[in-house]
């Protein structure tokens, strides 16, 4: 779907877009320049790239961070939107431009600690420009934008160019190097995910059950959460498949820190409960913490 809209100039230097925005910028900076590039160590993406680039040209890395960069703008201002490709030049231009006149001393040699410590600060400010509403590595909008025309998900996508990527350094660097560029583009990944989606995760908790109005009680009078009630039929077992019946199929959506709780005090009321749980990325509204909000 495209989306057409006009540059939103308050949006792009609104203080919480731009606290985002620098601090990523400035993490990522740090990340390169203090760990990754002097070793040659490879993060996934654009910054990967770069700097695979960089030994083969031996050209310094802001103009291949800008030069790679501008395809997945172009495509994010006609796929997503003005603003959206106006704040990732921006920020990509900053990160350039603060690769170019910024001292930052190689901080260590050791290769765990560069592919651990590297990726996650790269991980942090890759995620923290993407909670400023921008990117500054735009792979994974090519990969949305590929995703129709080449039959694969974003996510093959990019693990088809990563991977691509891993064998170049490989090749370039050895077999070591490969592995660690592989540790270091997985700790920067998990990272992005856990700032983007947040570090408290929500889960769904369908519960069919006998009990139905022990398990409603038990949930939304002890637990404190809200329900939802579907209903549906239960039965259609492969030896008695014509015997069913009407049944409520619960639902509300808890923390990971709660799941395990609640779920023993499910299969204590009723324990052959049909419980199953399916992880969620994001919730908004409804009672989900002890914040209520009213209708």
């Amino acid at each position: 779907m495209k989306i057409k809209d006009e540059i939103n100039w308050e949006t792009i230097f609104s203080k919480k877009s731009l606290s985002y925005n620098i601090i990523g910028v400035l993490v990522a900076v740090v990340a390169l320049k203090g760990f990754m590039v002097p070793n040659n160590f490879l993060d996934g993406g654009v910054t990967g790239i770069s700097i695979l680039f960089r030994v083969l040209f031996n050209i310094d890395i802001s103009l291949f961070l800008i030069l790679l960069n501008l395809p997945f703008i172009y495509v994010g201002f006609k796929k997503i939107g003005k603003t959206f490709a106006v704040q990732t030049l921006i920020d990509v231009l900053l990160m350039s431009f603060l690769m170019k006149i910024l001292y930052i001393p190689v901080v260590t040699e050791d290769k765990l600690l560069i592919a651990v410590f590297g990726g996650f600060l790269i991980g942090l400010g890759i995620g923290f420009v993407i909670r400023g509403g921008a990117v500054i590595d735009g792979l994974e909008v090519i990969a949305e934008y590929s995703t129709k025309k080449l039959g694969l998900s974003s996510g093959e996508i990019i693990l088809i160019v990563n991977s691509l990527l891993i064998l170049g350094a490989t090749l370039q660097f050895g077999i070591e190097a490969g592995m660690y560029s592989i540790l270091t583009y997985f700790t920067a990944m998990k990272t992005t995910d856990y700032v983007v989606d947040g570090f408290e995760e929500f889960t769904s908790i369908n519960v069919i059950s006998g009990h139905e109005d022990d398990i409603k009680d038990l949930i939304v009078n002890e637990f404190g959460k809200a329900i939802t009630v579907y209903k549906g039929e239960r039965g259609y077992l492969p030896d008695s498949f014509h015997i069913k019946s009407d049944c409520d199929i619960i639902t509300t959506v808890v923390t990971r820190l709660e799941l395990i709780r609640i779920k023993q005090a499910i299969l204590i009321k009723d324990p052959k409960a049909f419980i199953f749980i399916q992880s969620i990325k994001e919730v908004t509204g409804g009672v989900v913490k002890k914040t209520r909000i009213h209708y």
